[in-house]
Order: C-alpha cells, then sequence, then structure tokens
C-alpha cells in the first residue's frame, strides 16, 4: 500500500493524465498494425502473380498498371483483357512513368493540345506485348484483328508494330524509334490513314485514322496475312521510307498515286501530260508564221565553244563586234516553239541516222545541229567526225558520231540534188552539165536513213544555172538553152521519184527545207553585195521579199509525190533576219585584193553560228516531236 502510494501523483490523478502514460504504448501497436498490413498486401500481391496464366502475362499487366492512358492496342481483346483497373489510381502519382519496353524520346505534343489528348499521346503501347499462342498453327483472333481494320479510340494514339516471327512462349518485341523519325501531327488533321512503312518501321496512327497494320515477317499456315495496304498501292515516297509521316489523306494517296504512276510508267504523268499537251498545240499550229522576239537565254550554246563549226560561219571568231543577233528566238504566232532539248533529242535518234543532203546552206545547218547535241553530253571526247577530219569543206560527205547514243549526224554534198558530169563538146574537149535526170552519186549511202532533210536553191542562181545555155543535159541530149525553172522543175522530179522508189515511208521520214533569204545590197554576191552594217532583223514585214518562184515549183513536186515529205519553209522567217550573215567576218586570212576592198567581199547567204540556223533545227525538233506522237497514238 505505501508501494503503492509513491506513484500517485502529489496533485491527485485524472483521466488526462492516465491517457497520457498509455500513449506509447498506444502508439507502437499502430506501427505494428501498418507493418502487418504491409505485409499482408505483400503476400496477396505475390500470391496474384503466383497463379497468374503464364510468364508472359504479367509484362502487360505491369505495363498497363504503369500506364497512364486508357489505350486499346491492335490486338484488341486480347490486350484488354490485361488492362490494369489500378491505372487511374498510379496515374495520379507516376503520371509520366513508362515501361522499359515503351517507345521512349517523342516529341511533345502540339501547345495547342488540351489536357486530355496531350495524357492520351504521351504514352505509346506496343499492341504486340500481348501473349502469343505457343503454336504457329493455331493463330488466335487476337493476332488477326488489325488485318480486319481495328479502329482505335478516338483520342488514342497507336503504335502498330511489325509481328515479329512466330516462336513458342517467345516475348514480342517493338523496334526501337528515335526521335528525328517521328513527326508530330496537329490535331486538326482527321479521318487520316496512316501511311505503310517497311518490315522495320513503325507507324504512328492518329485520332480518328483507320490502323494499317505493318507487313507481317514470315506467313504460317492457316494465319491472317493479307494487310490493308494491297501491293499494288503500298509503295511510299522518300520521306515515308525515312519514318516520317505524311499528314493527310489526301496528301498521302495524291503522292502515293503519283509515286505508284512513276514506277508503272517510267515518267511523271503531268510531265507525260504538258508534254502531250505541247505536241497538240504545235500539231495545230503554223511553225513558221510568226515573228523574231529577244530571249536573253539563247543562244543554245556559248560562242565560241563549239570547235566544229566551219571558219566561214564562226563570225565571232572572225572578229565580229556585236552579238544581239545571237540573242534572238523564233516565235510562232498561234504556240509556243520549243526550245531544243538536246538530251531528248539524242534519245529520240538512239541507234538512228540523221541525215542532211544538199548544199552549204544545208551544212549550215547540220554543224548547228552537231554543236547543239555536243554541247548536251556529258563527254564530249565521245562525239567526233567518223573520218577524224576537222574541215568540213572539200569532202563529198561527213558523219559525227553520238557514240553514246550509237547515233549518227551526216552531210552529203549535193548542191543540185542531181548529178553534175562532164561531156565531150564539138571540138572534143569536155564541159561541165547538169543531169537533171540522175540523181546524185551519194544517194545509195542515206536513202536506209532514219531522218533525211534535203535542200536545194542556192546554186540555181548562178551564173551557169540562171542562163541555161548549153549546161542542162537529159541522157544524152545537151540543151541549147532551157529556162531555169524548166530545169530546176526537171531536177525536182527526178529526186521526187527516185525518194519514192527508194525511200521506205515506215522507216525513214523525209524533210525538204526550203529557199533562205540572201540579203546583198547594191549587187550580188560575186558583185559587191554588202550586208556588213545590219546588226537588226527586219521589223516592217512590207520590206519583206515575194515568195521564191523556184519554191512555188518545189511545192508543186511534192503534192504530187507519193511519199510524205514535211515542208519546211523558211523562206520568210530567214528573210526577216538580214542582221545574221557573215558578211565582212567570213574569214581571218584575207587575200591582198580583199583587203585593199574588203567590202566587195561578203557573204549576206550563209549564216553566223550561234544563229539563224538554229531556229531551223528547233522547227525539225518540234516536227519530230510531232511524228513520234502521231506514231505513238497509231501504236496505241
Amino acid at each position: 500500500m505505501a508501494e503503492a502510494a509513491k506513484h500517485i501523483p502529489i496533485s491527485g490523478g485524472t483521466l488526462i493524465s492516465d491517457l497520457k502514460s498509455l500513449f506509447p504504448v498506444l502508439k507502437t501497436r499502430r506501427t505494428v498494425v501498418l507493418a502487418y498490413g504491409f505485409v499482408f498486401a505483400f503476400v496477396a500481391f505475390t500470391v496474384f502473380l503466383a497463379f497468374s496464366p503464364s510468364p508472359n502475362a504479367a509484362s502487360p499487366w505491369f505495363v498497363n498498371i504503369f500506364s497512364g492512358s486508357d489505350s486499346s492496342s491492335s490486338n484488341g481483346s486480347a490486350s484488354d483483357s490485361y488492362r490494369s483497373r489500378f491505372s487511374p489510381f498510379f496515374s495520379q502519382f507516376l503520371p509520366n512513368n513508362s515501361s522499359p519496353q515503351q517507345v521512349r524520346n517523342f516529341a511533345s505534343p502540339p501547345p495547342e493540345q488540351t489536357s486530355a489528348s496531350r495524357s492520351s499521346n504521351d504514352t505509346f503501347q506496343s499492341p504486340n506485348l500481348a501473349k502469343e499462342p505457343s503454336t504457329v498453327n493455331n493463330r488466335t483472333q487476337s493476332t488477326e484483328i488489325p488485318h480486319k481494320g481495328k479502329v482505335p479510340d478516338t483520342n488514342q494514339s497507336v503504335v502498330v508494330a511489325p509481328e515479329a516471327p512466330a516462336a513458342a512462349n517467345r516475348r514480342a518485341r517493338l523496334p526501337k524509334i528515335s526521335a528525328p523519325n517521328v513527326n508530330r501531327e496537329p490535331p486538326s488533321v482527321k479521318n487520316q490513314t496512316s501511311s505503310s512503312e517497311n518490315s522495320d518501321k513503325v507507324t504512328v496512327v492518329k485520332a480518328n485514322q483507320s490502323t494499317i497494320a505493318a507487313p507481317i515477317a514470315t506467313v504460317a499456315p492457316n494465319q491472317s496475312a493479307s494487310p490493308t495496304v494491297k501491293s499494288g498501292s503500298s509503295d511510299t515516297s522518300n520521306s515515308e521510307k525515312e519514318g516520317k509521316i505524311v499528314g493527310g489523306k489526301d496528301e498521302m494517296s495524291n503522292h502515293t498515286t503519283s509515286q505508284s504512276k512513276k514506277e508503272s510508267n517510267g515518267t511523271n504523268s503531268g510531265v507525260t501530260q504538258g508534254k502531250d499537251s505541247l505536241v497538240k498545240s504545235l500539231m495545230n499550229c503554223d511553225l513558221l508564221d510568226g515573228e523574231w522576239v529577244r530571249d536573253d537565254s539563247y543562244p543554245l550554246y556559248k560562242p565560241g565553244s563549239c570547235p566544229l563549226i566551219d571558219e566561214q560561219f564562226n563570225c565571232i571568231s572572225n572578229g565580229r563586234p556585236d552579238k544581239d543577233y545571237q540573242k534572238m528566238k523564233w516565235k510562232p504566232k498561234r504556240c509556243s516553239l520549243p526550245r531544243l532539248d538536246g538530251s531528248i533529242l539524242l534519245n529520240l535518234l538512239r541507234g538512228k541516222r540523221l541525215v542532211f543532203v544538199g548544199d552549204s546552206l544545208n551544212r549550215n545547218m547540220w554543224e548547228s545541229l552537231v554543236c547543239i547535241l555536243r554541247n548536251s553530253v556529258k563527254d564530249q571526247t565521245k562525239v567526233y567526225e567518223a573520218n577524224g577530219r576537222h574541215h568540213f569543206r572539200g569532202e563529198a560527205s561527213y558523219s559525227f558520231v553520238f557514240k553514246d547514243y550509237d547515233c549518227s549526224i551526216e552531210f552529203f554534198v549535193s548542191p543540185f540534188l542531181v548529178q553534175e558530169t562532164e561531156t565531150p563538146d564539138q571540138h572534143g574537149s569536155k564541159k561541165e552539165t547538169l543531169r537533171l535526170d540522175l540523181v546524185g552519186k551519194s544517194s545509195h549511202q542515206y536513202k536506209g536513213a532514219d531522218f533525211i532533210v534535203f535542200n536545194t536553191g542556192h546554186w540555181w542562181t548562178h551564173e551557169k544555172t540562171s542562163k541555161g545555155k548549153d549546161y542542162y543535159q537529159e541522157g544524152s541530149h545537151v540543151y541549147s538553152e532551157l529556162n531555169v525553172l524548166e530545169a530546176f522543175r526537171k531536177a525536182l522530179t527526178t529526186w521526187a521519184r527516185w525518194v519514192d522508189a527508194n525511200i521506205n515511208p515506215s522507216k525513214s521520214l523525209v524533210f525538204f527545207r526550203g529557199y533562205s533569204a540572201s540579203h546583198f545590197s547594191g549587187g550580188q554576191w560575186n558583185s559587191g553585195g554588202q550586208c556588213d552594217q545590219e546588226t537588226r532583223p527586219i521589223k516592217n514585214e512590207t520590206y519583206l521579199r515575194p515568195y521564191p518562184p523556184k519554191m512555188m515549183v518545189l511545192e508543186r513536186v511534192l503534192r504530187g509525190m507519193k511519199t510524205h515529205v514535211t515542208y519546211l519553209n523558211i523562206t520568210r522567217m530567214t528573210d526577216f533576219r538580214k542582221d545574221g550573215h557573215p558578211s565582212i567576218y567570213r574569214k581571218q586570212s584575207l587575200s591582198e585584193e580583199e583587203k585593199r576592198s574588203p567590202l566587195r567581199f561578203q557573204d549576206c547567204s550563209h549564216w553566223c553560228l550561234p544563229g539563224v540556223p538554229d531556229a531551223w533545227n528547233e522547227v525539225l525538233f518540234a516536227e519530230l516531236l510531232i511524228k513520234q506522237h502521231q506514231k505513238q497514238q497509231q501504236h496505241n
């Protein structure tokens, strides 16, 4: 009693003081209770894991616990069965947590996204994390759903990964993706169809998109292996192959369509349509009814860049100071003449022969075309004259070979298109005559060519031909006198009969280039005619000369032929160009007589290069495009 009294407070005991004395005990018991509760929860959690269906099922279970999104994978109901009921709870504490198998480093969503859409787009979940069946022959429905076009929820972003090769108890792995290969689309883009990637890429499908499953690596028996995108439209653009997303259904479909057209047709459809419309406009246009306009993008090749130009035509090298004559382009009134593209023309001529037959004006045109085409090839050492010649006067024929294209551009000298010959006169000596009944001697060499451009005209203005005395011959008969127009008609008739008899129109195309206007003032070519002061084309059409009577004869002959011949009537277009002749700049070295009277010796019939003949070749180029188009239409 006395011992108990020692512990009784002096002031007397109260209820509060008694409770305080027991507080340490209560505090200790609460700790014990919490510890027991934690142990119980841990044991229950361990038991749950121990009795899960298979080791492979644990993976999606963990992923869904720590996933903040309520997404459904492309495996549909399979992944739904593993969706965690605790994910909303954990998302409050671990909003940015992610599984090690999730795609990392994606760019953050655009600032205009709402918090709801941001949370759904922050985490990308693999659709193949669900358990794979142990045998490939009995595929479950969950692996076939992506091929049936399952559409994800409207506020969801899904990564569709390629399905791994089938193997028992093997966990599907998501390919590794780096941030630069994915471009986020703004949420305003709706109803898109995802782009198809290569088998080692993943596809990002935006809100309201249709899911397109990636190609499956291995197709097993009884396996659904028909992807949504068919092989005919599965080709992707370069940006898609790099892992980028094409924004917009229309953009994707248009791009894929154009790409497939490029691969199937070998050409861009837009370019083809543009070319077709251009050719049709040329077909309905008189290419030689037009005017000369200045175009600073001309000439077609840099002056002095072509060493093949004969000295007689190389005006710049011969000291001509003005260059505006090189800047003129021929423009038809009702269409646009295409600029001569040497690479296109060479491809058109691949494996073929293009031959010029005629006088030195056709040599002028031939050299122009050789220079244009030579300027368009990469290796100009593969362009050469077949016999190694470097000067193109004095021989009967020349041929430039374009080795990479297996084609040749040739020239045969035949100023009259009929034979020049010699016959004995009454005194036993020989005199020159022109056989109006025999075609040129070189005709057998070019009759099989694919394209032949004929011309004649200028030599019929010389003294012998214009006077026609004891010069024209048929058979053994030499005319004492024959009108030049009649002789011209006879010669062209002989030529026309040869063409009809020897040219195969299914293989060869025949052209005839008309008379090229001369501009001698104060005399003719051999009597002091001049044009050295001319630096501008004629603008007023009233100053143009009448159409040459010889060309009227030519037209009548052409109309009577069986073989179709395209007439390049360049007479009017050249009549404007009094500024384009070599004039006094026809050669570098002058004779003593020429030095004393340089103005008396001028060339006002040939043309400087670059210059007017380049436009003739542009007209020829347009005609060849038309012929090619017509041939394709016949085959179609």
